[in-house]
C-alpha cells in the first residue's frame, strides 16, 4: 500500500486529489495539511511514502517544507513531489535542489497523476514533460557553475553512462536496453551513482548532470 500525504492550502484541490487516489486499491491518503508547518508535522507522524506539496503555501512554503523533510535522516524514505499551477517558474531548480523527487503541474491528466504517485513511491520520480523541456532550455541559455558535480570523478564509466541516460529521461528498463544490461544492473549503476554523488533521487541526479556539464543539450 502506497501511503500519501496531501499538503495544499486549497481544500478543493486536496479533495480532488484525494478523490482520485481513493479510487486506487494500492494507494491510501493518510492525512491532509493546509500549510507547510502542518505538512512537516504530519510527515514526521505518519512517515508517508509520498508527500504531495503545493509550492506556494502559508506559514512555510513548499520549498522550505521539502528542504526540512530532505534534511531529516528519519524521513529518508519519504519522496516529495511538488505541485504547481505553472508550467515553469523560478522555483523549479530551488525545489529540486531542496530535495524534491518530482515536479508536477496541477492540470495533469488524472491517470498520469495517479501513475506519477506510483512512480514517486518507488523513487523514480522525475518531472512533468513540459517542465523538463523548459528546464533543459534554461540550462542551454545559462552558464553552468564551475564547481558543480565534482564527485563525478568517483563514478565508473558505466555509472557515468547511466547518469547521462537518466538525464535524458530514460527509465531503468530503457537504460538497460541502451547499455545492453539487465534492468537490475541498470538500477544498481544508477543507485551507486546517486550514493557517490550524495543525491536523494533521480530528479536531483538530473540537475547535477546538467549543472556539471556531463550532459549539455544542444536542442532544447
Amino acid at each position: 500500500m502506497i501511503r500519501v500525504l496531501l499538503v495544499d492550502d486549497q481544500p478543493l484541490i486536496r479533495s480532488g486529489f484525494r478523490a482520485l487516489l481513493d479510487l486506487e486499491d494500492d494507494i491510501e491518503v493518510v492525512a491532509e495539511a493546509a500549510d507547510g508547518e502542518q505538512g512537516l508535522a504530519l510527515t514526521e507522524r505518519y512517515l508517508p511514502d509520498v508527500v504531495l506539496i503545493d509550492i506556494q503555501m502559508p506559514v512555510i512554503d513548499g520549498i522550505e517544507t521539502t528542504r526540512r523533510i530532505a534534511a531529516d535522516p528519519a524521513l529518508a524514505s519519504v519522496h516529495v513531489v511538488i505541485l504547481t499551477n505553472y508550467g515553469m517558474d523560478e522555483y523549479v531548480l530551488d525545489a529540486l535542489r531542496a530535495g524534491a523527487a518530482g515536479f508536477l503541474v496541477k492540470d495533469i491528466v488524472p491517470d498520469d497523476f495517479v501513475h506519477a504517485v506510483r512512480v514517486a513511491a518507488r523513487g523514480d520520480a522525475l518531472l512533468a514533460p513540459s517542465i523538463t523541456r523548459k528546464l533543459i532550455k534554461q540550462y542551454v541559455t545559462q552558464p553552468l557553475p564551475v564547481a558543480a558535480g565534482a564527485g563525478l570523478a568517483e563514478l565508473t564509466g558505466r555509472e557515468r553512462e547511466a547518469v547521462t541516460l537518466v538525464a535524458h529521461g530514460l527509465s531503468n528498463d530503457q537504460i538497460a536496453d541502451r547499455m545492453v544490461i539487465s534492468p537490475v544492473t541498470a538500477k544498481t549503476h544508477v543507485n551507486r551513482a546517486m550514493t557517490k554523488l550524495h543525491v536523494r533521487d533521480r530528479a536531483q541526479l538530473v540537475v547535477l548532470a546538467y549543472e556539471s556539464g556531463l550532459v549539455t543539450p544542444r536542442n532544447p
